[in-house]
């Protein structure tokens, strides 16, 4: 896949829980060898790291509230300002707010468009998917079907307590609601595409990579 002149490759992933989105990230950036940038990742790491953002950030988890904007902003700009972002990036779990959508725009320089992938997958599909999905009580990892133990710590596999079905669907409630505004702001531009999430994993993967290459340009 050629990015246009220079091979910058800056995407976007959104999807509900359980749509496959972190799986599909990782594959894409290591296809690619740019860094995926989880804001899950990130924030423990800057909390682990005692930045001013993670003080910050551990203080409102400690309250028992969610991290703002302006603390997820203050994160994700100093992850992007790192020099292995350069040839590109695959973001996950940022944004989630017009006003992180906004903050990002004015993080990134013209070298390359911003690509925004939302992998769309049926409410059904997903509570089915969340009910039998199991991660790694050690490290966190979410394991693929069929996993019997963790693959990066060889800790045991759980399910998470809250992946029943009632709490499933209100969490998918929840996300719908909380990222409609977000679609509203990509959905009009030209560098927006939205996949398939109920395939294979290959098949979402080569849609993506389509996906991707259509605002681009070109394949390799």
């Amino acid at each position: 896949m050629s990015a246009g002149t220079n091979g910058v490759v800056r995407l976007v992933m959104l999807g509900p829980p359980g749509a496959g989105k972190g799986t599909q990230a990782e594959r894409f950036a290591k296809a690619r060898g740019i860094p995926r940038v989880s804001t899950g990742d990130i924030l423990r790491e800057a909390v682990q790291a005692g930045t001013e953002m993670g003080r910050a950030a551990r203080e409102v988890m400690d309250a028992g509230r969610l991290v703002g904007d302006e603390i997820m902003i203050g994160i994700v700009t100093e992850r992007l300002s790192r020099p292995d972002t350069r040839a590109g990036f695959v973001l996950e779990g940022f944004p989630r707010t017009v006003a992180q959508a906004e903050a990002l725009d004015a993080m990134l320089d013209d070298t390359a468009p911003l690509v925004v992938v939302d992998i769309e997958v049926a409410e059904d599909v997903l509570v089915k998917r969340l009910q039998i999905r199991r991660i790694c009580g050690a490290c966190g990892w979410t394991a693929p079907p069929g996993t019997k133990v963790c693959a990066k710590c060889g800790g045991a596999l759980v399910q998470r307590t809250d992946d029943n079905e009632a709490v499933v669907r209100e969490r998918l409630s929840v996300y719908a609601r909380s990222t409609q505004s977000i679609l509203d702001f990509y959905h009009r531009r030209n560098t927006f595409r939205s996949v398939d999430g109920d395939q294979t994993e290959g098949g979402v993967a080569a849609d993506l990579s389509a996906a991707v290459a259509s605002v681009l340009g070109g394949s390799r």
